[in-house]
């Protein structure tokens, strides 16, 4: 009996035929001929910090905890390249060390750096790009076993699709990263009336060098988060112990506690949600960038993301805001809004448009599916894209018309992995099948 894989969420699980731990590109590699001489596909798995089935490994299952070295790293030119299976909680303080830092990062750290960029994590500042527009390079394993490189100059186009790849046309063994002089950021929380951070987030976002927001749809406050970027040497006021213990109000036990009461009482979940949103109090702080980005996330929960336009926030908020009203839907967790700059990777959500991102979560053990799917099609209606690690049931033909290099992405797919070697059944519904793909027989 094959051992069982569950991500993080716990809402996707596999059991694959094999588990192999390689250790370096040639083991990638040798373990990609291996399965394809065997009828076998191919995933990769980091953390399993995806919501979306896109590492679910159907065959062989490629565990890259083994691949987690710095490779090289250059103080001067601020150019580092790294195994795929580097997280970035470990990234962060080592580039830290040598006086560096990633220009802009997500608001969760426990992913790997190759499944971070592949399926377009990103944080918040209109000025700043994803995690994927600081690659400057990348070394993969393609479906026959070759090993290749790309960038901007070396096969542009593989470049251009595999920053945003989604695992379909390769295994990414190294990632070459440019990063910047190691900087500080000062933190302010705010509260705020809704109505009001709805009318000036546009403001806050252009006059910020980040800019952030979270709303219990059930309360009439938001928590503004801004930050300042600060040079590396700046004084640091790191977050203190009773802030904190504030944090975990709505992260730790006590929202897990909550959490778990309004499940088996759904009929409590409005007043903890306005509860939460109170305990989310104004502060203050300043510390490396590294560790001001990054939120410790210890409750678990289901969620689902959308890029818009920028300039449809408020109005795709207040309708989310009158749908959930309406139906009376019982909603625990708070909608997370970022804001980030326009970008040229094929399949990233930013693909040339700036955009407001906007998250919504469940406690996992709370229903999902009527709020998600409306959600969908509300965010959906304003051009939403959704983020290819959460949640969505959207397929190909529906996708297709939202991206404008989708079909130059499929093209480049289809030629690089006819048969499907690297596919699964989300990269089936989300793409379409690989054109010589094989009919597989149920495991």
């Amino acid at each position: 009996m094959s051992s069982v894989w569950r991500n993080w969420a716990g809402n996707e699980e596999a059991r694959p035929r094999r588990v192999l731990r390689p250790t370096g590109t040639d083991e990638v590699a040798a373990a990609v001929k291996d399965a394809v001489d065997a009828g076998l596909r191919v995933k990769p798995v980091g953390s399993g910090h995806s919501f979306s089935g896109a590492a679910v490994a159907p065959d062989v299952q490629l565990l890259l905890d083994g691949m987690d070295g710095l490779c090289s790293l250059d103080e001067a030119t601020g150019l580092v390249t790294v195994e795929a299976g580097m997280p970035l909680w470990k990234l962060g303080p080592l580039l830290a060390v040598h006086g560096l830092a990633l220009e802009n990062m997500g608001d969760i750290d426990r992913q790997t750096i190759s499944g971070a960029i592949s399926t377009g994590t990103h944080g918040s500042g209109v000025r700043f790009g994803g995690i994927a527009t600081q690659v400057r390079a990348l070394e993969l394993v393609l479906a026959d076993g070759s090993v290749t490189t790309c960038s901007p100059t070396e096969r542009p186009e593989l470049f251009a699709a595999a920053r945003v790849g989604l695992g379909a046309l390769g295994v990414l063994t190294r990632v070459t990263l440019q990063c910047v002089p190691l900087f500080a950021l000062h933190a302010r929380d705010t509260a705020m009336p809704v109505g009001e951070t709805l009318e000036r987030a546009q403001e806050f976002a252009d006059t910020h060098d980040h800019f952030e927001f979270f709303w219990f749809p059930h309360s009439t406050t938001t928590l503004t988060r801004r930050f300042w970027r600060l040079p590396g040497d700046a004084p640091l006021r790191p977050i203190g112990a009773v802030a904190r213990r504030l944090d975990e109000t709505v992260s730790g036990l006590g929202f897990e506690g909550l959490n778990r009461l309004g499940t088996r009482f759904p009929s409590l979940v409005p007043p903890i949600a306005r509860f939460a949103a109170r305990a989310m109090s104004s502060r203050e702080w300043t510390d490396h960038s590294y560790k001001v980005f990054a939120s410790v996330r210890d409750v678990r929960f289901h969620e689902g993301e959308f890029a818009i336009p920028r300039e449809h926030a408020a109005d795709a908020l207040r309708e989310l805001k009158r749908w959930i009203d309406a139906h009376d839907e019982r909603v625990s967790f708070p909608l997370e809004v970022r804001f980030s700059a326009a970008d040229d990777i094929w399949l990233s959500t930013a693909h040339d448009r700036d955009s407001c991102y906007i998250a919504f979560h469940q406690y996992h053990r709370m229903p999902y599916q009527r709020y998600f799917r409306a959600c969908q099609d509300i965010l959906g209606d304003f051009g939403g894209r959704p983020h290819w690690g959460k949640m969505h049931d959207l397929g190909a033909d529906e996708l297709r018309s939202r991206y404008g290099r989708f079909d130059d992405f499929t093209a480049l797919r289809d030629t690089l992995d006819p048969t499907g070697v690297f596919a699964n059944s989300y990269l089936d519904r989300v793409l379409g099948p690989a054109p010589e793909a094989p009919v597989r027989r149920p495991v």
